[in-house]
């Protein structure tokens, strides 16, 4: 079965001898506060630093998935209130999750064929986070960077924080341009799904100690005393640091993959536009994301390549939210191989 699913998603083919390694070398029983796990820890942010080009002074904490992160930003950076915007169920998701822990949430809600309006973005003075998704599973569609850039140059006081899970691994990005950035791994990164990313600029750490938040095993005060000595504190997903070391000492830099993607986005835009029956979901060309590949038609067609291709061992996206029955999804991510990606286009031609 050939995985286009939006996350968890195709694994890079690599990991296969990866797991073996780890079986061989003892991995899967390392001791987290041992000095072979601190090595592997250190080894795997310093690839990661290298290939997406995250600043040095920035500190990358492991945690259990990007909704976890969601929870750490909210008790520990967020006294007062965030500000969320979004276009689309995962964005409002992250809103939601905050607004049960934080009294003071307020949300900006944009169409998916809209870009932002950086000037109709109204924040009090008692808001600390600003939140964003820049790009939205759910829907097929991004946020650029310039957009971030705006927000940050006008909002200079307050944290900004991306939830990248869906591009982070496949589309380079200038992580100055924000203070807090999130993934997961089971989408670009090309890994069995299990740890969290979460990224944080020196305003960030700074704000987090001066609030000095401590009452969670999670709290990023506790985290960052750890992350010190290349720790954690919690124990770890050892296995995937340890794959998350050996896939980006391989791997390309973000410059020749974003490159590859945006590439191949391209042609599958193209590809679906000069299909019968379907078309793209998105269709302002500003706002569709690289990464996912969201489609639409007739419910009865959809369900019908759906379960087509599912028996044609090509296993597509499910719709999401209010697109659950009219839409499909396709992974554009970089494990994904041109043969593949090949044999999908000539599946959907039958249609």
């Amino acid at each position: 079965m050939i995985s286009f699913y939006p996350g968890p998603s195709k694994i890079y083919p690599e990991v296969a001898s990866y797991l073996q390694d780890a079986i061989k070398e003892g991995i899967l029983s390392v001791n987290h506060r041992s000095p072979e796990f601190v090595e592997i820890s250190k080894s795997a942010i310093y690839n990661l630093k290298e290939k997406l080009n995250i600043p040095e002074n920035y500190t990358v904490f492991y945690t259990s998935s990007a909704t976890e992160c969601w929870e750490i930003i909210a008790q520990s950076l967020i006294k007062r209130g965030s500000y969320h915007i979004f276009n689309g169920a995962f964005g409002e998701k992250w809103y939601k999750n905050t607004s049960k822990l934080i009294p003071y949430s307020q949300s900006y809600w944009f169409d998916k064929e809209e870009t932002i309006d950086i000037n109709q973005i109204k924040v009090s003075k008692d808001t600390e986070v600003i939140c964003l998704t820049q790009n939205e599973t759910s829907n097929g569609t991004q946020v650029l960077e310039g957009t971030i850039k705006e927000l940050e140059d006008k909002f200079p006081e307050q944290l900004i924080a991306i939830d990248a899970t869906s591009c982070m691994g496949g589309v380079a990005t200038d992580f100055t341009v924000a203070d807090i950035w999130l993934a997961s791994v089971q989408k670009c990164f090309g890994m069995p799904a299990g740890l969290g990313l979460l990224i944080c600029s020196p305003k960030a750490i700074n704000r987090a100690l001066m609030f000095n938040e401590n009452h969670y095993y999670n709290s990023l005060v506790f985290m960052y005393e750890n992350m010190k000595s290349w720790q954690t504190s919690y124990t770890p997903n050892v296995l995937n640091i340890y794959l998350l070391n050996r896939i980006f000492s391989e791997v390309k830099p973000i410059q020749t993959i974003n490159a590859t993607l945006k590439e191949r986005a391209k042609g599958w835009y193209a590809f679906i536009e000069g299909l019968d029956g379907i078309s793209p979901l998105v269709d302002n060309l500003a706002t569709r994301s690289d990464t996912v590949i969201a489609v639409k038609g007739e419910p009865e067609l959809i369900s019908h390549i759906k379960s087509s291709a599912k028996k044609k061992g090509l296993l597509l996206g499910n719709g999401y939210g209010q697109w659950a029955s009219d839409a499909f999804r396709i992974a554009n991510f970089p494990a994904i191989s041109d043969d593949e990606i090949d044999a999908l286009k000539e599946f959907l031609k039958a249609f």
